[in-house]
């Protein structure tokens, strides 16, 4: 049963993923007492994701620690400018500023192995299985990475390159950021900067862009701390 003291926390995935990709933390937060939910959009638009997620929150109490995964830090630093949303926690993710779109924040450093191993088609960006899905969550056993490709969700081409909605909520909110050090998707050094400029409590981990997935146990104490920081 959650208890009534706790926050509740909304997980937003990001590109080549769905609210899947937070199962291995899902389970133990509930235990503890958590309301969970994970927000799934079509990663078509970004304000339609963005509004997906602003949804979700009706379904859990507040305040609520708001957790974004990759192209799920944009979604975040939008959907969190909500008042029900107390904490943000950054995972290897994005974090635009106004100005900035997704790509336009990825521009300013040098290009991951991931995109080198894409195949556009039917105006989607899909992972290539064999080259591009070890870029992605190398770290983790065969198997594992074969269900990552077989659920993996391919963004609109423009995804990316769509303009800013309004509002940054990591310059309001108390913000924690995970880098991934080994990260082959979004750049490691990219995720350094962004939770500098937001003044993130920052934990680096050796892993691949899937932490969440590769070392759960390591993710959820960031998000009990965020959690713990609120409540």
């Amino acid at each position: 049963m959650p208890e009534q003291n706790k926050p509740s926390i909304v997980f937003a995935h990001g590109i080549w993923a769905d609210g899947s990709c937070f199962q291995k933390l899902i389970p133990t937060l509930r235990a503890e007492g958590h309301e969970v939910m994970a927000a799934q959009y079509g990663l078509d638009t970004l304000k339609g994701d963005v509004g997906a997620t602003i949804r979700t929150f009706g379904r859990v109490s507040g305040p609520i620690v708001l957790v974004g995964h990759s192209y799920g830090g944009t979604v975040i630093t939008h959907a969190g400018m909500d008042p029900r949303v107390a904490a943000l926690v950054y995972i290897a993710a994005l974090g635009p500023d106004e100005t900035e779109t997704s790509q336009g924040e990825q521009d300013k450093f040098p290009k991951t192995d991931v995109f080198k191993n894409i195949d556009v088609a039917d105006g989607r960006v899909w992972m290539k299985q064999d080259s591009g899905v070890p870029c992605f969550a190398g770290d983790l056993s065969a198997e594992e990475q074969g269900v990552v490709y077989a659920t993996h969700s391919a963004p609109a081409f423009d995804l990316f390159t769509q303009k800013q909605l309004d509002g940054v909520a990591w310059r309001s909110k108390p913000s924690w950021y995970i880098v991934a050090t080994e990260d082959r998707t979004v750049h490691p050094e990219l995720q350094r900067f962004a939770a500098k400029r937001m003044g993130a409590t920052t934990v680096e981990l050796k892993s691949s862009h899937v932490p969440m997935l590769s070392q759960p146990r390591a993710v959820l104490d960031v998000i009990r701390a965020a959690a713990k920081a609120v409540s």
